[in-house]
Formats: structure tokens, sequence, C-alpha cells
């Protein structure tokens, strides 16, 4: 695959993403358009959809049709971005800042925000209970395990009750195998499961993502240190200041850009059972363990 052909398949699952969450958020002649505003304010940010682009591509590699998908798809987004609203609170880590505009709080106050968010939740669950899909259900299940108090609110709480302290990479590791991994891991394997993927086809696509959410994250804590608030679209440096753990704080700058090439090639390994079908997502580990922002 070459990079224009990455770059437009890549696009094109953005476009798609977007049309379709443009359809479930319309809310025009609703009589609480003020929460659709709110809601739609932060799912149209700007953000990369990582999430939606792997449910998507897990789904079609696995031979299944990534329009039967696509409800599952904007739901993981939905989740995703309820998420960085609650977390960008006051109560949580106080950010004025999210993807280059200001915070669902900072623009809409604190209640506004707090209830946005919960809509795009339940919105994420309205959308997938709809779906026609004869295995909706185990994805679902799939989708709420990652998002509950066992994937990423349980990391969250680890996340809050670690501010302020040492701790060592392997609970660092756990932190964010639940905080940013889980919903990772479960766009995959969701994906692959509506796709219609075998037991073996999501136990790799489990493993790519398991190695991948740990790259991902790697790469976040040294562009935290290293990138700029315009690159970034949010203040740098903040892990630092609330006294959060990071990879670069535990082993330095170099040793992370190492341990983050370490996973990449782990989770490309795993999608070794797949062969010329996993060049996309060969590509797609590239451009988010390479990325600027």
């Amino acid at each position: 695959m070459t990079a224009n052909e990455f770059k437009a398949k890549l696009g094109a699952y953005v476009s798609m993403t977007d049309a379709a969450l443009e359809k479930y958020l319309a809310g025009a002649d609703n009589p609480q358009k003020k929460i659709y505003e709110a809601m739609r304010y932060s799912v149209f940010a700007g953000g990369k959809r990582l999430r939606p682009v792997l449910l998507l591509e897990s789904c079609a590699v696995c031979g299944g049709d990534t329009a039967e998908a696509m409800p599952f798809a904007c739901a993981m987004e939905m989740i995703h971005t309820y998420s960085l609203i609650h977390d960008d609170l006051p109560a949580m880590d106080n950010d004025d800042l999210r993807r280059g505009r200001p915070t669902s709080h900072i623009k809409f106050g604190e209640a506004t925000a707090i209830l946005a968010g919960d809509a795009l939740l339940n919105k994420a669950f309205e959308t997938m209970a709809r779906s026609k899909s004869p295995r909706a259900l185990k994805a679902m299940s799939i989708i709420a395990d990652s998002s509950g108090t066992e994937g990423m609110i349980g990391g969250q709480v680890v996340d809050m009750e670690s501010e302020g302290r040492d701790i060592g990479l392997d609970a660092l590791r756990y932190l964010h195998s639940l905080k940013t991994g889980a919903i990772i891991r479960s766009a995959c394997t969701a994906g692959a499961v509506i796709g219609g993927g075998g037991d073996d086809e999501i136990a790799a696509l489990d493993e790519f993502a398991e190695n991948l959410g740990i790259a991902f994250q790697i790469q976040d804590d040294i562009l935290d240190v290293t990138g700029t608030e315009e690159e970034l679209g949010k203040p740098i440096g903040s892990d630092a200041e609330q006294g959060k753990s990071t990879y670069v704080k535990l082993v330095g700058l170099e040793k992370s850009g190492t341990l983050a090439a370490r996973y990449s090639g782990s989770a490309k390994a795993a999608l070794a059972p797949f062969g010329d079908r996993a060049e996309f997502l060969l590509e797609l580990t590239d451009h988010l363990t390479g990325r600027m922002s």
C-alpha cells in the first residue's frame, strides 16, 4: 500500500464516520437542541477518529461489511468524546484547551459539559441497540466492558489515585491498559465480531490492539514533552504539572522512544495471520506511533 493509498483510505473512513455522526447527532429540531450543540461541539472538534477507523478496518479484514459496523464505530467515538469532556472538568484534569479550542466546560459551563458527556454515553448505546446486526449484543457487551469500571473508568480512578505518587512501570502500564488501551482493544475486537471473525482472528486483533494502545500512549507521553501547544491543540507539560507518572518520567525520553518502537513492532507482528489483508493496519500503526500531534 502506497502512502497515497493509505491516506485516501484513512480519509475515506474519517469522512464516512463524520457523515454518520452528523446523522446520529443532528438534533436541529429537538427541543433539547442546546445539549446537541454541546455534544456536537466536542465530537466535531477535529479528533483523529482512531477508534472508529480501527473498528471499521477490523470488521473489513474479517470479511465483514463496514456499513453494518458503522453504528458501533460512531458509538466508540461518542464514548471516547464523552470521556474527554469529563476528563477536562475542574474536578478531574481541569484543562481549558482541547484540540485547539476551549474545553466543553469553558464554552458551555460545567453543568452542561457534564450533561453533554452523559448524553454522548447514552447516545452511544442507543445507536448500537438500534443496529440490526445479528452480532450486535456481543459487540455491545465488549464495548460496555471496556468503557466501564473494568476498563476506561477504572483506569481513570487508578490515574486519579496515582497523582503525586511515584508508581512503577508495571503499575503505569496497568493504568493505561484500562484508561486508554481498553477501548482501543474493544474497537478492534467488537469490529471483528461484527465482521464475523473467528476466534483466532479476534485473538490476533486483540493482541494487535493491546500493543498498539501501549505504543500510542508512550507516544502521547513523548509529545507532552517534545510537542508544542500549536501541534497538540492543548497545553504541553500538563502531566508533569499534575504530578502524573509517565513513561518519559519513569524511563527517560530515549528509552520511551525505544519502548514505543518495541510495542509498535509487537502490534504489527500480531497481524501476521491476516497476510496482505493487514496492509492498512500496518501502515496505521506506523502513522500513529510516528505522529507529531
